[in-house]
């Protein structure tokens, strides 16, 4: 049996999430963890919370990848995220930002919008809820990783499960179940079809240095063809740059 390594969790004043709620959260993934059902499929929805807001660096303590959660929100957002393709539903309020926020964060107007939608709360007009509520933060992040973009499309639940089926467009878009197609379906081509970027493999590291922490093993994770997006087509690609 695979000796479990003893977990440190670096917790830092700019992180936003009160440490018992936290607590709470983690006590309950590793027990799901431990238990028979599914570890990876918990630990990979725990690790897209961790990895985006990571505060971590190359000589930080620990190392680079054990600092996730460390953030609320993108710290030097480009761009503010508003969408005019979607002026009619998800019209963008003046002067909010729809930068990423949360613990599986949230960009752009009408991600905002649609997550508001679906938890009964104004984010359009209130983007800033999601960096002040830790409990809204992770009831996002769980509806989105439960919920697919379009009808048509998978969830990032039943993508890394394997209860979706690619259709044959899928298959030529080299859009398999696991892993890497739950990247594609977060944030497409910001990491998916660019090759082998820092961004997609900043990922796929958090990911491997999890499992082997949480004493499951990286060797699980399955071939590199599901752990990698490099080559695949986005599900939603970014056709427009609005500001």
């Amino acid at each position: 049996m695979r000796r479990r390594k003893k977990i440190v969790l670096q917790v830092t004043q700019k992180w936003f999430l009160p440490l018992s709620i936290f607590t709470i959260f983690l006590s309950f993934s590793l027990e799901f963890l431990r238990s028979k059902q599914c570890p990876r499929h918990s630990l990979r929805f725990i690790i897209r919370c961790v990895v985006i807001f990571s505060g971590g660096y190359g000589v930080a303590t620990g190392g680079p990848l054990s600092w996730g959660l460390c953030y609320n929100k993108e710290m030097s957002p480009s761009k503010s995220y508003c969408d005019d393709y979607y002026k009619y539903t998800y019209p963008c309020t003046p002067g909010a930002e729809y930068y990423g926020r949360g613990a599986l964060p949230i960009f752009w107007n009408y991600n905002y919008g649609a997550t508001g939608e679906a938890l009964k709360v104004n984010l359009l007009d209130h983007p800033e809820y999601i960096e002040q509520n830790a409990t809204l933060a992770f009831q996002a992040a769980i509806w989105r990783w439960m919920t697919p973009v379009k009808k048509s499309q998978p969830s990032a639940h039943d993508a890394f499960v394997g209860t979706w089926k690619p259709t044959k467009n899928d298959t030529l878009a080299k859009r398999v179940p696991g892993f890497g197609t739950t990247m594609n379906i977060l944030y497409g081509d910001q990491v998916c079809g660019q090759g082998d970027v820092d961004s997609m493999n900043n990922i796929i590291s958090h990911y491997q240095y999890y499992l082997d922490l949480l004493g499951v093993g990286r060797e699980q994770a399955g071939p590199h063809e599901n752990l990698t997006c490099a080559e695949q087509i986005a599900f939603n690609p970014s056709y427009t740059a609005s500001s």
